[in-house]
């Protein structure tokens, strides 16, 4: 029996060591997306070169030499709708969560929470946007704030209230029978049952927030920030630098992504099984 179950052993690891569906190795997760990303380079840079793109489809070259050219001021406008979404990205987290807490805590104000945020989440950005800057003035960032506030807000509730809710009951049971008081089960169940979920709608909303600081720039406000300068070298015919201000607005929405992904993946694993 020892000699078969020793036979079987070494079967098992040689069919899990010949499985194709084991996980791909870490470094093609970095590498994949450059391959792809120059690739697209490459036949962009082609598209061009044969003259039949359109006017304003500048070559990937043209707009490099325009971001490194203008880089001061792109800089500046980078720095002022990245201040925007971050503002509103903090503020709708922070009401997220708060509100998420108050939902999870009592039925009642769960149900009348859930048409308020069920409302913001289908308010088109176009439409607010150019009331918010109105209401708030020309001269004033507050309306592109508080539409990256919108837009952060309802990731983080519904993610926050959904792990707010997860804590299994034996968990609870078995607190409550060590005489845990309410405050304790918060500190050491619900919380750390909470917080991946925090992080994953903290990535999600990163990302929008980013978008809705950006496109608000285009309904009014004040003259500066990259979805203002996007329009303005756009109409005027300057397409490369248009297309660099894009590069600004990705290299900003890359920052966001990358740092709350981050968070995410440090918070999963720290969370409890």
């Amino acid at each position: 029996m020892t000699g078969t179950a020793q036979a079987q052993d070494v079967t098992l690891r040689r069919v899990k060591t010949r499985n194709p569906d084991r996980e791909p190795p870490s470094w093609l997760r970095f590498v994949a997306p450059i391959v792809v990303g120059v690739l697209i380079v490459v036949l962009w840079t082609i598209y061009v070169a044969s003259g039949a793109a359109p006017r304003m489809l500048p070559s990937p070259i043209a707009i490099g030499e325009e971001f490194v050219l203008r880089f001061p001021i792109i800089w500046e406008d980078m720095l002022i709708t990245a201040t925007n979404a971050l503002i509103g990205l903090l503020v709708g987290a922070i009401l997220a969560i708060l509100l998420a807490g108050l939902a999870a805590a009592a039925r009642p104000i769960d149900g009348m929470l859930a048409p308020l945020v069920a409302a913001l989440a289908v308010i088109p950005i176009v439409a607010i946007t150019p009331i918010l800057n109105t209401m708030f003035g020309a001269s004033s960032q507050f309306g592109r704030q508080a539409v990256a506030t919108i837009a952060a807000f309802i990731p983080v509730f519904v993610n926050v209230l959904r792990g707010l809710r997860q804590t299994r009951a034996v968990h609870r049971d078995v607190l409550r029978a060590s005489a845990a008081t309410g405050g304790q089960t918060f500190r050491f169940l619900t919380l750390p049952t909470a917080v991946p979920y925090l992080m994953t709608g903290l990535r999600i909303a990163a990302s929008l927030a980013v978008i809705a600081a950006l496109v608000a720039e285009y309904f009014g406000g004040p003259a500066d920030g990259i979805g203002t300068a996007i329009a303005t070298y756009a109409k005027s015919g300057r397409a490369a630098l248009a297309w660099a201000y894009v590069l600004g607005g990705i290299l900003i929405g890359l920052v966001f992504f990358l740092v709350t992904s981050l968070l995410e993946r440090l918070a999963t694993r720290r969370s409890p099984v």
